[in-house]
């Protein structure tokens, strides 16, 4: 992550609710605009996709389909492969691989649903990738983030399961790296956010006016603080 060397890999975790995909989407999309090569890249597990199904076959979740540690098997090995699948394009291509979530959100997932239960062999099959260049966590109040999903009606996820993400971000050992951005306002104040914090490690960029921050801004909130949600001046349900 240094100065000296082009940044490659940039990921974007937090609880669900806190906008992972739409600001992933839109950094990519922004970077790109720019003049820097950036591609969004998903690294999902499947645990929404699997919800679905369940509801439609009768069953209230995936773990009702799989048992508890069946779904959190099939989410660890879908995101591997997601991940392993983002690493060889980036490998191969000249991009900014921009990630929507990454290994730290199955620890977490292993930490909420399973009490840390199967995160050691987690971290070994996951330890073959290598670590983002960055790792920018947007950090939402876990009640925003439930008013959220439950807005956008595709999901669910109950506030008990959240305010254990929630804590499992900030206790990770990985923590102390990531850059902590705000994540409760507007989808554009949330970008200018991420573009600030990450503006450091880029190059000199020409950015829209009501996306650029005006210059590097470091988050001064670390993944310990108590969370001071943003005030937002409109809601976007669909982050």
């Amino acid at each position: 992550m240094a100065g000296s060397r082009r940044l490659r890999t940039v990921a974007l975790v937090g609880i669900d609710g806190s906008g992972k995909t739409t600001q992933a989407n839109r950094l990519a999309v922004v970077l790109a605009d720019a003049g820097v090569p950036a591609t969004y890249r998903q690294n999902a597990g499947g645990r929404a996709w699997f919800g679905h199904f369940a509801r439609r076959v009768g069953r209230p979740d995936g773990p009702g389909l799989f048992g508890r540690r069946g779904m959190l098997l099939v989410e660890s090995v879908l995101r591997w492969l997601a991940i392993a699948r983002t690493c060889l394009r980036s490998a191969f291509g000249g991009e900014l691989a921009v990630m929507d979530r990454h290994a730290v959100c199955q620890y977490v997932s292993i930490r909420a649903h399973a009490g840390g239960r199967g995160e050691r062999f987690a971290r070994l099959a996951y330890g073959l990738f290598p670590a983002p260049d960055v790792t920018v966590l947007l950090a939402i109040d876990p009640q925003d983030a439930y008013a959220r999903i439950e807005a956008r009606g595709t999901d669910h996820e109950s506030l008990a399961y959240l305010t254990a993400a929630d804590a499992a971000y900030r206790a990770l050992p990985e923590a102390a790296g990531f850059l902590v951005v705000e994540a409760g306002g507007a989808p554009d104040e949330v970008t200018t956010a991420v573009l600030a914090a990450l503006r450091p490690l880029l190059p000199p960029l020409a950015l829209p006016p009501d996306l650029d921050p005006g210059g590097p801004v470091t988050p001064v909130r670390t993944p310990e603080s108590p969370h001071r949600s943003s005030a937002p001046t409109r809601r976007s349900p669909g982050t």
